[in-house]
């Protein structure tokens, strides 16, 4: 049997976070069939599983970073590892004449999956579970001189956890997450022994919690299922006393997922006529799902909470320290957006909207188990403005920061968050091209019907978006937006930010540069000037329709310039002008 560890150090914080994403990716599709509250969108798991990757990942960095310092800076002329230098731990040895590595400390690793796990968290039960990490993380990460911690130590943790968890939560609802998780705490709390001990009583006290939610909340009680997110956190506690024993507890006879056999003797019952009722869905229930990363002021955030609060529900504000993770359900996603813009820098936007198949639930409505729509749209897109706009319009929206292009495995979370069948993609940038391809094969792998539509703008995305029609066949859809897209010409205005060579000639750090269809057309030294250029030869060639789309630093007439300049010059085309937010570019155009 491998050596275990008797206290929580860091290595045992890095064999944690590697245990806890097995146990998640072993549970990730039991816990997303029984995800019923507070939207059935049967997404609990995946959204657990990629918390606590991002966690895992984060560790790992942080080791990989302790190695490569030892590396470069290793031991210095002479000194042999294990020497009169070393006190010969276990963690300074390394292989003979090596350099010495200093693993990192405990505070080191704990702080680095707290930070993952915010930075990363998805949906409301990763969002909390983020919380708890930092809960734990800022006991643990204290006193920073301390290298591992004992039973009472990892207790106390689990306490502060549970408590900061339920603080993060607006309206915290009992049978939940967080009734696991203050179960967990409690139990831990009165047991006298080793981090092994600690983590067993933690387990076994989250897993009788676990197992009496269907009691606590009505809405579980019809479906016949235990909480998903209360679920993952059992999965979590588990790799726990995993790390410490070597072993992995036995779920027992807790009924994670029995729903079938209740959704159908209930819908029987209503086809009858008798007293039960059938599950549904609350129509009345906020349409978007919207999460993103703030830099902001405690100040500020407490602002945030109670704007968020007055919009929608399921509001999740978790973090510190100037990072916040925000996740809320509203109708109105773009004001969820722009209370974040008033209180600081939102980034990495996340806006879900919850399809006809998903079920916002509360306490006397359930859909048990979410099914797959037939078809949905992800796309790419550069500002929150756009993000709203492509929301609105049923998309599952990836937000891409100008210079930080997402990567594969962020457009195949958005495939997964769609839930559908068939799923076309836009990724609305040239560069995206292989990451889309990437992300499109790895869905097909899992199932879904993907068509990779090679939008290289948002405007292209827009007029593959304004024609698709769902109900019609899927590849007469994808046919008809890949024909909208292609017979959109797309240009941006932007300023150039260094000296270099284009194809319109030799430009200057500060110019304005006009780009037709991904090539230098015009350089000029006014913005609004230069669009009208740039707008002149688009339509020189002809058009019938053009998509003006406005970032956050384009001067504040253009808009109306190039409308006048349009109406005046040529009559039989129409304009539609739309705000997009910190999007990178000054200006994008679309000529249809």
């Amino acid at each position: 049997m491998p050596q275990v560890p008797q206290t929580l150090d860091a290595s045992a914080v890095r064999a944690w976070c590697g245990l806890a994403l097995e146990a998640l990716g072993r549970a990730r599709e039991e816990i997303d069939a029984i995800n019923v509250y507070p939207v059935a969108d049967g997404d609990t798991g995946t959204n657990l599983y990629l918390t606590v990757e991002s966690a895992a990942a984060a560790v790992e960095a942080v080791f990989a970073a302790h190695a490569a310092m030892s590396v470069v800076g290793g031991p210095s002329e002479g000194q042999v590892p294990g020497g009169p230098a070393s006190d010969g731990s276990a963690s300074e040895r390394v292989a003979s004449g090596g350099p010495l590595i200093e693993p990192p400390t405990l505070a080191d690793a704990v702080r680095a999956m707290a930070h993952g796990a915010l930075i990363g968290a998805r949906g409301n039960s990763g969002t909390i579970l983020a919380q708890l990490l930092r809960g734990m993380a800022q006991v643990l990460a204290a006193d920073t001189a301390t290298e591992r911690t004992d039973g009472p130590g990892l207790g106390l943790a689990l306490r502060h956890a549970a408590d900061a968890a339920r603080q993060a939560v607006a309206h915290p609802v009992e049978g939940t997450v967080l009734t696991v998780a203050t179960a967990a705490a409690d139990a831990a709390s009165g047991v006298e022994g080793d981090c092994a001990a600690v983590a067993r009583a933690a387990y076994e006290g989250a897993r009788a919690a676990l197992a009496a939610t269907p009691g606590q909340l009505a809405v579980l009680e019809r479906a016949g299922v235990v909480d998903a997110g209360g679920r993952g956190l059992v999965a979590v506690l588990e790799a726990l006393v995993e790390t410490f024993t070597g072993a992995a507890p036995a779920m027992g006879a807790v009924p994670v997922l029995a729903p079938h056999a209740r959704v159908e003797a209930e819908a029987a019952e209503c086809a009858d006529g008798g007293p039960g009722s059938a599950p549904v869905r609350d129509e009345s229930g906020p349409a978007f799902e919207v999460i993103y990363l703030l830099e902001a002021d405690d100040t500020a955030v407490a602002r945030l909470r109670d704007r968020l609060d007055t919009l929608g529900d399921s509001l999740v504000v978790v973090g510190g320290d100037g990072l916040w993770n925000v996740h809320v359900h509203v109708d109105d996603a773009g004001a969820a957006v722009e209370a974040g813009v008033e209180a600081g820098r939102p980034y990495r936007i996340r806006i879900t909207h919850f399809g006809p198949a998903d079920a916002h639930t509360t306490g006397s409505t359930v859909r048990p188990v979410r099914e797959r729509a037939q078809r949905a749209v992800v796309a790419v897109v550069p500002g929150e403005g756009l993000a709203r706009l492509y929301a609105e319009a049923g998309a599952t929206t990836v937000l891409a920061r100008p210079g930080e292009p997402p990567a594969s495995g962020e457009l195949v979370d958005a495939v997964r968050r769609a839930h559908a069948l068939e799923v076309v993609l836009l990724p609305n940038d040239a560069e995206l091209r292989h990451t889309a391809a990437a992300a499109a094969e790895q869905a097909r792998a899992e199932g879904v019907r993907v068509a990779l539509i090679p939008t290289r703008s948002a405007v292209q995305g827009i007029a593959a978006l304004a024609v698709h029609e769902p109900e019609r066949r899927f590849d007469e859809d994808v046919v008809a937006m890949t024909s909208a897209a292609g017979a959109t010409r797309y240009a941006e205005v932007e300023v150039a930010e260094r000296q270099s060579w284009t194809m319109a000639g030799i430009c200057q750090a500060g110019d304005v540069l006009g780009l037709i269809d991904g090539d230098v057309a015009v350089i000029g030294s006014d913005v609004t000037a230069t669009a009208e250029s740039v707008l002149n030869r688009m339509l020189s060639a002809g058009g019938e329709m053009v998509t003006l789309v406005l970032g956050d630093e384009a001067p504040t007439t253009i808009a109306d310039h190039l409308e006048a300049r349009v109406r005046e010059s040529y009559l039989a085309v129409d304009t539609v002008v739309y705000r997009g937010g910190h999007q990178g570019a000054l200006l994008l155009i679309g000529v249809e």
